[in-house]
This record gives structure tokens, C-alpha cells and sequence, in this order.
């Protein structure tokens, strides 16, 4: 059932509808309820697939179904239409409005309504991808103050990496953190790259949203085995390498490769002269969880995140 939970009128006869989509079992049941929130960064498309694939998933077999599942693909739906991270006309970062205003501006207005909605969901998951500028693995970020609550249900998401923040490090205008103080259990997942489509990394997600769906009741069919995540709990878990210099950066390491210290990860050069700059090496022994995707550098661009093997964090490759 398709519901809209926010409507603006705009100029020129338009109208801002932000909508969800909510599956729900025929039976007489009081199930739990799970929301799926996406589209917040309109250049962010990775969440995009993934509400096709769970919705077309519950629709094949709607008899597992016990409980509410609601779809939100488009959170900043004129975002998404003009490829912007923001929201256009207005320069604003939609995450960073939360929990909203009622009687506010649009977005303030807007932002409120979502929230209003989302309050009471058992568990919320809200996908973002990267930027356009770098590549993640599929992970989830979580604040330290909800960590206990939080983590026992990213270890069932089938992702790569659980990366819990410091709380000062958190911003309090983001939906997750609006959500989690209100009591609302919500999980910030991180993966891909922006304005692209990761088909592998969506699949994987998927097959943990059934996992932690199964284990809440949500789903009675068959599930994956998940995959047992990477844990960063400590503020030095992880290393983070710059670029020292401008140029063009191409990558040589990937995804998840082990690394030990002095291992190249890629070089930087000069087009114009034809020579390398820089040869980028890993400051440190452990994982690459984040690699430069945009091959344009300045001096100080961020080029990858480590998680460290000495850490006193869970690391578990």
C-alpha cells in the first residue's frame, strides 16, 4: 500500500510527495515493524535497488510475512531527480534538519513528518551510499551511546564492517540520531559509491535485511547465512592515509585486501609529464575498507581508510 506521509505544494503546479510503501501480512497478528529508509543525499542510488529487490522479494512470497514492512526509497525526491546531494534550490543537506519543525520551513516541515512516521518502527535502516568520491565496503556506523542496543542487530546485516563513532563525532541533526533518542532503534548502513548502482554490495545488504528481519519475526521463509563483520570500537581502530600531493590517483589495492605495512595501494601521477608522484603506501597492517574512487586529487584528498590489525577493536577479517 503506497501511503504519503509528507505533501508541499510547490510552484508551477507541482507537488513534493514524500511516500513510503508498506508490505504487511493479511493475518491478524500485532507483529513487529521494520522501516527501510533511503534517498536521504539525492546523488546516493545504491538503497535505491535494494527497496526493489526487498519489495519484489516479500511479493513473491507474501505467506512469510508476519509483521510490517515500510518502504521508503526517496526521502529527497528532488534530489534524486536533478542528481544533487542536497536539496536543490535551498543548498541544504536534508541530513542535517532532522528532527524537523512542524510549523518551519519546507524542509523543516518535511523532515518532521518523516520523523513522525518513522517513530515506533521496531528497527529502522537507513542506506546511504558513499560520495562520488570514494568506494566503501558495505558497513554500518553506529554512535557509542546506542552501541549496546545497536550492534547485536548489525552483527545480523550481513555486512562488512561495524564502525562504532565516538558520540562527539556524531552529528545530533542526522535522522539516525534523531531516531535512536527517540527511542527508535536505527542502523546508518554505508556502501558503495555515489550516482552508482553496486549490484553486489545491494544483493549482500538484502540477504541481511531478511536475516535480521527473520530473527525480529518479521519473516518466516528461508534466509542466508550472514557473514561475520569486521568490529572498529575504539577511536585509533582506524588509520586514514591522504594524499600528499595534487596529481591523478590510480588505485593498484582494493576492497578488503589485507594489507601490511608498506603494501602499495596505489600511485599518484602527473599526466602532463608523464612521471609518478607519489607511490601511496599503507602507514599500517590491516584491512582496506575505504579506497578513492574520483582519480582527481588536491593536496590532503582523502585516499583510503585502514582498519588496524593492533587495534584494541574486534578485528575479524
Amino acid at each position: 500500500m503506497i501511503k504519503t506521509i509528507a505533501s508541499v505544494s510547490m510552484p508551477v503546479f507541482e507537488t513534493l510527495k514524500i511516500q513510503k510503501n508498506r508490505l504487511e501480512s493479511g493475518k491478524n497478528n500485532h507483529g513487529k515493524r521494520i522501516s527501510i529508509v533511503t534517498g536521504i543525499h539525492g546523488d546516493e542510488l545504491e538503497g535505491q535497488y535494494v527497496c526493489y529487490e526487498v519489495i519484489r522479494r516479500i511479493q513473491e512470497h507474501p505467506e512469510y510475512l508476519n509483521g510490517i514492512v515500510d518502504i521508503y526509497p526517496a526521502m529527497n525526491p528532488l534530489g534524486i531527480d536533478s542528481i544533487t546531494r542536497g536539496i536543490p534550490a535551498f543548498d541544504l543537506d536534508m541530513n542535517r534538519v532532522f528532527p524537523g519543525n512542524e510549523d518551519g520551513s519546507m524542509t523543516e516541515y518535511v523532515a518532521a513528518k518523516i520523523i513522525d512516521d518513522l517513530v515506533g518502527s521496531d528497527l529502522c535502516i537507513d542506506i546511504h551510499a558513499s560520495n562520488i568520491f570514494l568506494t566503501e565496503i558495505p558497513q554500518v556506523r553506529i554512535n557509542e551511546l546506542h552501541e549496546q542496543i545497536l550492534v547485536p542487530y548489525a552483527k545480523k546485516l550481513n555486512i562488512d564492517l561495524i564502525w562504532v563513532h565516538g558520540s562527539s563525532t556524531v552529528l545530533e541533526s542526522t535522522l539516525a540520531y534523531s531516531l535512536n533518542s527517540r527511542n527508535t532503534p536505527t542502523l546508518v548502513v554505508e556502501m558503495g559509491v555515489g550516482m552508482r548502482i553496486t549490484k553486489a554490495y545491494c544483493h549482500q545488504l538484502v540477504e541481511g535485511i531478511f536475516s535480521v528481519m527473520a530473527s525480529m519475526g518479521i519473516w518466516t521463509g528461508p534466509v542466508s547465512e550472514v557473514r561475520k563483520p569486521m568490529v572498529a570500537n575504539t577511536g585509533d581502530a582506524v588509520s586514514f592515509l591522504n594524499a600528499p600531493t595534487a596529481g591523478i590517483f590510480i588505485s593498484t589495492a582494493k576492497h578488503g585486501d589485507m594489507l601490511h605495512q608498506g603494501d602499495e595501494i596505489g600511485i599518484i601521477v602527473d599526466p602532463l609529464q608523464g612521471m609518478i608522484l607519489e607511490r601511496m603506501k599503507a602507514p599500517v597492517d590491516g584491512v582496506l575498507f575505504t579506497i578513492r574512487e574520483y582519480p582527481v586529487v588536491d593536496e590532503g584528498s582523502l585516499i583510503a581508510r585502514i582498519l588496524k590489525n593492533d587495534s584494541k577493536g574486534e578485528v575479524q577479517p
